[in-house]
């Protein structure tokens, strides 16, 4: 139930505002002088406050002022009897959220607590994606190839230099990236990321530089490319080896300029974007094979990094290895596991031609088939070493994977694995399997049905 913090001298408006707000199911809390507020908001951190402004002693625009020195992110709706524009102008540029004149209309009132509590809201869930997105594009490693990576990084995020990130498939180029952007000054701007590879031709320059109304068949209302979407932040172009020709002269155009077009237009739009690329191919090899524009080339190359392979900084495997399993038993709300040494070993020495991304899904996928909270070396041997052809067939039975010839198929199995390793532990105990698993005893049913568990 939200707690809302209502501060007011006259006991007869807090009886009022309580009865408005307590048949709405908000526990309030009431405090009748500025320094009983001040004191309520640090013993209880209540999801909004409701603060009357004319006060003996403390008013409420002091008492505005200390809260949002304690919690910049408090949110205070101010009340008041004697309302001028100044005043709630004053409140506004203070902190305060939303501004009420007595005497106070219920549905005034109900409509601006609850936008409050909205307010509130969106901010946590934003803090939250913030708080993960950091987890998730966190660079680990302390190894001499990653620590100089980091230190790449550093020098070049406090410019604005653009930046040509390569190396093989699954090494992190997009964290790369995002670190870069995240350390700039650009960071509080937009990232955006655009896969070259994974547009169709036809669509690219549309999805790039935007387009107008009418500007080819389907195009029924104004777009605003990437471009324009990443102004006054970074544009990730990822995959830029893939790009078509005819996208490659516009955004060279672009880099040069400063301005795109979108299609159907005939005006420019200034942008000012950041612009970092990526590749795993040759590219100077693709320009001598004529597939890629070398003044493209030496635009993006400004500052060149490559990222290393995994193979190639053996001594992170166990801190990532660690990392992955950690995040992904948290995500899964899974009981704390962690590597023996020896399997923490057995992974270190493989070749990891997927690098990172190929670690992570391991990982993963020993996460879902292994019980206990020690992940032994047998267990990782058994998903990590590839079979000798005569062995796989025999092996099928103890590998609930060897069968797997798709990744769909792949994605069945691990769900029907993981749900029956749930009903073990639990007894097989539907109701108690559904709450362990956050899903629907109904959904739990089916899955069950599916998969031909009883």
């Amino acid at each position: 139930m939200p707690r809302l913090l209502l501060c007011d001298d006259d006991a007869a408006v807090r009886d009022s505002v309580r009865m408005t707000l307590s048949g709405a199911h908000y526990e309030i809390e009431e405090a009748a002088t500025g320094p009983e507020a001040i004191a309520s908001f640090e013993a209880s951190s209540p999801d909004a406050v409701l603060l009357d402004i004319k006060m003996p002693g403390m008013d409420g625009i002091e008492v505005l002022e200390k809260l949002i020195a304690r919690n910049p992110d408090a949110c205070v709706i101010m009340v008041s009897a004697h309302g001028t524009v100044a005043t709630a102008v004053e409140c506004t540029r203070k902190g305060a959220f939303d501004f009420l004149e007595k005497p106070l209309d219920r549905d005034r009132l109900l409509l601006a607590v609850k936008n409050a509590l909205s307010h509130v809201g969106l901010r946590r869930e934003n803090r939250a994606l913030r708080e993960r997105l950091r987890r998730e594009t966190v660079i680990l490693g302390g190894s001499a190839a990653i620590r100089e990576v980091l230190s790449m990084i550093d020098r070049v995020a406090r410019t604005d230099a653009r930046v040509l990130i390569t190396g093989e498939n699954g090494t992190g180029k997009e964290l790369v990236a995002r670190a870069i952007h995240e350390r700039s000054d650009r960071a509080s701007g937009p990232f955006v990321d655009v896969n070259c590879a994974a547009l169709p031709g036809e669509l690219i320059e549309s999805e790039l530089f935007g387009h107008e109304p009418g500007a080819y068949t389907g195009a029924q209302t104004r777009y605003l490319g990437r471009f324009e979407q990443a102004k006054g932040g970074t544009l990730f172009l990822d995959e830029i080896g893939d790009m078509p020709p005819a996208a490659q002269a516009k955004v060279l155009r672009v880099l040069e300029e400063g301005q795109v077009q979108r299609l159907g237009s005939g005006k420019n739009q200034t942008v000012d974007v950041r612009v970092l690329a990526a590749t795993n191919q040759d590219l100077p090899a693709k320009i001598g094979e004529k597939q890629f524009r070398e003044d493209l080339y030496f635009r993006l190359n400004v500052f060149p990094m490559a990222v290393p392979p995994l193979r190639a900084r053996r001594e992170d495997i166990p801190i990532l290895a660690s990392h992955f399993l950690a995040e992904f038993c948290r995500r899964h709300r899974l009981p704390a596991r962690q590597f023996a040494p020896e399997a923490l070993q057995h992974l270190s020495a493989l070749e990891w031609p997927g690098n990172v991304r190929e670690l992570r899904n391991t990982v993963e996928r020993v996460a879902i088939v292994s019980d206990g909270p020690t992940i032994d070396a047998s267990s990782v041997r058994r998903l990590t070493t590839p079979l000798p052809p005569g062995v796989a067939q025999a092996a099928a039975s103890a590998d609930p994977f060897a069968a797997c010839r798709t990744f769909e198929e792949f994605k069945g199995a691990s769900e029907r694995l993981f749900i029956e390793q749930r009903l073990k532990a639990n007894a097989w105990n539907i109701s108690k399997t559904a709450d362990a698993i956050d899903m629907p005893r109904s959904n739990l049913y089916k899955k069950m049905e599916k998969y031909g568990l009883k």
